[in-house]
């Protein structure tokens, strides 16, 4: 039986992927001793892999497919094929961003003030293309972390990934520039694309993964309300699309359904209510699929 050998990001972005992937129907259970999770479908494999890993084993083809990513994939310059944008992360669904940032007090105000100092970075190949095209020679070391806490004694400067910039702020730090937005990608290794059972595959996890994003923190709302007093509950609701309206069997009832974002419920809600709305429901949506 063929298998498609799918890589999850080990760290960070772990525990959204799986949550992600369990709104979409795929249980992976993921064990503190194995880098092999189970995945409640026998067609894939799963291997947890370092999100800075994951588009060099894909662009091997030693996995098929996997998440990570779109810095990673510039950073490792490998050859994969982005099959979908997936933006989602640990805090929010925003995208990241690779910043260049200096302490508070430095002299340093742009790129240009750069020039013979020492940048620490975990991206190195990316910052080196940065400086390049800003003609700017200066130093790039790697880090191994804490890159946060080397300026001023241990590098002039350093390119770090944010996404609130609370770290940067509380170790003193203040942004420059943005050297990449970054979102996460599903990438696929071009030769298992070309395979017929596994790209079939990938396209519906990307499908139904994309439909958990769109559904993002929406509910929908049912009701039942009165003819004379559509209009007034129509007006109240903000819908994603027109709200589905129906008859009740015989009666002067009718049965309303909308979808609507999470936040605005509890302020509509008492609204419809005060318009004639009775029987109000809601009811969590995992999918939207367009």
């Amino acid at each position: 039986m063929p298998v498609l050998q799918l890589g999850i990001p080990k760290g960070s972005l772990q525990q959204s992927t799986v949550e992600m992937f369990a709104k979409a129907g795929y249980n992976i259970s993921v064990s503190s001793r194995s880098y092999y999770p189970v995945i409640d479908d026998e067609e894939i494999e799963c291997m947890l892999i370092r999100a800075q890993e994951m588009a060099r084993y894909v662009g091997e083809g030693i996995l098929d497919a996997g998440l990570t990513g779109r810095d990673w994939i510039e950073e490792t310059g490998e050859d994969v094929l982005e099959v979908t944008e997936l933006v989602y992360g640990k805090v929010g669904k925003k995208p990241v961003r690779w910043v260049l940032a200096v302490p508070e007090n430095s002299d340093i105000k742009s790129v240009q003030d750069l020039e013979g100092k020492r940048i620490a970075t975990e991206t190195v190949n990316m910052t080196r293309r940065y400086l390049e095209k800003n003609n700017v020679n200066a130093q790039v070391e790697f880090s191994w972390g804490a890159t946060e806490v080397k300026p001023p004694k241990l590098a002039d400067a350093i390119v770090e990934i944010t996404e609130t910039g609370s770290s940067l702020r509380a170790n003193h730090l203040r942004i420059i520039d943005t050297i990449c937005v970054s979102t996460t990608r599903l990438i696929a290794n071009k030769k298992a694309w070309e395979d017929k059972f596994k790209r079939a595959k990938i396209e519906r996890i990307a499908l139904l993964l994309q439909s958990v994003l769109a559904a993002g923190k929406r509910v929908m709302l049912m009701m039942n309300v009165r003819k004379e007093d559509l209009d007034r509950v129509i007006r109240i609701l903000p819908a994603l699309r027109n709200p589905t309206v129906s008859h009740l069997y015989d009666s002067d009832w009718l049965d309303i359904s909308s979808v609507i974002e999470e936040s605005v419920v509890r302020e509509i809600i008492p609204d419809l209510k005060e318009a004639g709305a009775e029987g109000i429901v809601e009811l969590p949506i995992n999918k939207i699929v367009y």
